[in-house]
């Protein structure tokens, strides 16, 4: 234990006037402790200590009201950028000449940039802060109004203040951090159970508190930025920024609502003053694009810190992509994609009804990261979003005594009441139920079986065996039934959206990434009987043994190939950073080529002074004068 709290960091910084006190208050190890502090996950009930407070929390609250926390969190904060984390003290005297301000977060960029995420009390407060802001050499920008803003020094230099004895807000300093690879090990090898293993490379990995308040102000610049025309507009987050899913550093997916409360013509009846509006295209889609491009051009130019824009307007949703340089996040901006909303409502649902749900789908995930299955950009490997529905699928499966851990998308629909009706604009049905604690509710007094108790461990097991031999050849993955069925079409596998049921959210997957996948998951299955899942009991102390000897999740992550390989006939090497798997036209016609010219090569490369070196070459020349390999070389190098 004294390891991990060696390893850990995270510094609190209380202010008191201009006399700071810096406390070493370790942020991340009181996050992590709890699950290493007592191996409840290793028992067969549901653990009821102090390790699972977040996640009881996150139960009773559905996916709207955290959203719409979230806003008000946003409307209620500004952006400033800093020159150190010491600036904080005056940043924090000057805002509460503005009201009373609530929590302060530091982070920083690279390239020694230092921000300050300040939340203040009531909305007015930014309302009047932003007021009496000003901008620098006023006929050099464009002067926008936004809640993004810098904070310069006086022009009087500041007398100390003694006088006030009110501490002020405490500042979180360097909340982005993220732990370095040699930092985890630490944290994870000091864990007592694989299942606590588990629990801490979630907690370690996973979105935090200023991640997430940082994504929704981002969403809320695109907001007032168009405010005026739309008043009722809305920027909504979606995907792993909200559903639960998310670790840190993850892209920021939005869709824009002009207009979020829409209302029948039949409900306006008795409205005589109309606006006035334009009259939309017949062709819907040629009508989004073009205001997507409008859009491009407005956040590439008006908006602060919005850089790297690129219009994607020809795919099936067609987006906007930037990245926002003051909050560090990259961004995808759509209008039309209200099921990708609907389906992280679900998926967070799904997260919070059961507590071993996010964690082993980290572990998951992470486990795909490190043997090179998923790639960040976009091809013919399997995805994130495919490898969570692989989970949750396993996870509906029930055995012939225990039942399933989560409930089909029928079960869930079955259950939905009036307030749960939702249909897109698309036509797409996201009718399910909302909320979470009357769903588990359901799932522990309808269950005829025994409720599935099972630690994470044996889950993470399980989840191996079972896709070990599951048959992607012929048949496909659909969480509405929780069983699989027969595919619809001939794609190497099929993983069944579970809102828009005709779409195949793995398409993307190539017949060799299939087989790959199929592969891996048995060469885990087996390794799983062969490496350690608990501490080596040897003669070390506690802390000597866990630092040098990998058990769990590290011995998995780190494992010999050769071991492998002797287990397994079908064993495919793996490489933790995979090769580029697009290969260079040019890379065809090198291996011939060398072969016939590796001697003129290492000719050409001496100096030919003499006679005797131009005869030389002039004679390797005339040798592969007549070669079929050598003109096709020539024919590739002049294209």
């Amino acid at each position: 234990m004294s390891l991990l709290v060696r390893a850990c960091f995270g510094i609190h910084i209380y202010y008191y006037n201009c006399n700071y006190v810096t406390a070493k208050l370790y942020k991340r190890t009181s996050y992590l402790l709890p699950a290493l502090r007592k191996s409840t996950v290793g028992n067969k009930n549901a653990p009821k200590s102090s390790s699972h407070e977040g996640q009881a929390a996150t139960q009773n609250m559905s996916f709207e009201n955290m959203v719409e926390s979230r806003r008000e969190e946003a409307c209620r904060s500004i952006l400033v950028q800093v020159h150190s984390e010491q600036s904080c003290f005056h940043l924090h005297k000057y805002c509460c000449q503005y009201g009373e301000v609530k929590g302060m977060h530091h982070y920083s960029l690279p390239g020694s940039s230092h921000f300050v995420l300040v939340e203040f009390t009531h909305k007015a407060n930014v309302d009047h802060i932003l007021k009496c802001s000003s901008h620098v050499n006023r006929k050099e920008v464009i002067p926008v109004r936004s809640p993004f803003l810098w904070f310069r020094a006086p022009n009087k230099p500041l007398q100390p203040n003694h006088t006030s004895s009110e501490p002020p807000t405490p500042v979180e300093i360097n909340g982005n951090n993220i732990p370095a690879p040699a930092e985890l090990r630490n944290w994870i090898q000091a864990a007592e159970s694989f299942s606590d293993q588990i629990l801490v490379l979630h907690r370690a990995t996973s979105l935090n508190d200023l991640g997430s308040r940082l994504r929704f102000l981002t969403a809320r610049q695109i907001e007032l930025a168009l405010s005026g025309l739309f008043p009722q507009i809305t920027v909504m987050p979606f995907g792993s920024s909200v559903n639960g899913f998310g670790k840190a550093a993850c892209d920021l997916d939005l869709v824009l609502l002009a207009d979020k409360e829409e209302t029948n013509d039949e409900d306006n009846s008795d409205c005589r003053i109309v606006f006035h509006a334009k009259t939309l295209l017949t062709n819907g889609r040629t009508q989004v694009q073009r205001h997507m491009e409008t859009l491009g051009d407005m956040v590439q130019m008006l908006l602060p810190g919005c850089s790297h824009v690129r219009r994607i307007l020809q795919a099936r949703v067609p987006i906007i992509k930037y990245h926002q340089d003051l909050t560090g996040v990259e961004c995808d901006l759509s209008m039309t994609n209200m099921s990708a909303l609907y389906m992280s409502e679900l998926l967070y649902i799904l997260g919070a009804s059961d507590w071993r749900v996010r964690p082993l789908v980290f572990a998951v995930r992470s486990w795909a990261r490190e043997i090179g299955l998923t790639n960040p950009t976009p091809g013919r490997w399997i995805t994130n979003f495919s490898l969570t529905l692989l989970v949750l699928f396993y996870l509906q499966q029930h055995s012939k005594h225990k039942g399933p851990v989560l409930p089909t998308l029928n079960t869930m629909i079955s259950l939905a009441g009036s307030g749960d009706h939702r249909i897109t604009s698309e036509g797409v049905n996201c009718t399910f139920i909302r909320d979470v604690s009357q769903l588990c509710h359901h799932m522990a007094s309808s269950s005829k079986k025994l409720p599935n108790t099972d630690n994470l461990e044996t889950l993470f097991i399980g989840f191996f065996e079972f896709y070990s031999s599951f048959d992607f050849t012929t048949h496909a993955i659909s969480l509405t039934n929780g069983t699989s069925v027969t595919k619809p079409d001939h794609s190497p596998m099929y993983i069944a959206n579970p809102l828009e049921r005709g779409l195949n959210v793995s398409k993307n997957v190539s017949h060799d990434e299939t087989e790959r996948l199929r592969i891996e998951f048995r060469n885990t299955a087996w390794m799983l009987e062969s490496v350690s899942l608990t501490p080596h009991e040897t003669s070390l102390t506690v802390s000597q043994k866990k630092a040098d000897e990998a058990w769990g999740l590290t011995a998995l992550f780190e494992a010999p190939q050769s071991a492998a390989k002797g287990r397994n006939i079908f064993y495919l090497p793996t490489q933790r950073v995979p090769p580029p798997r697009i290969m260079d036209v040019s890379n065809l016609f090198q291996q011939d080529t060398d072969e016939v010219g590796d001697s003129f090569v290492r000719d050409s490369a001496v100096p030919v002074n003499t006679l005797s070196s131009n005869k030389q070459q002039s004679e390797v020349q005339g040798r592969l004068k007549p070669s079929k390999v050598a003109k096709v070389s020539r024919r590739v190098h002049r294209r």
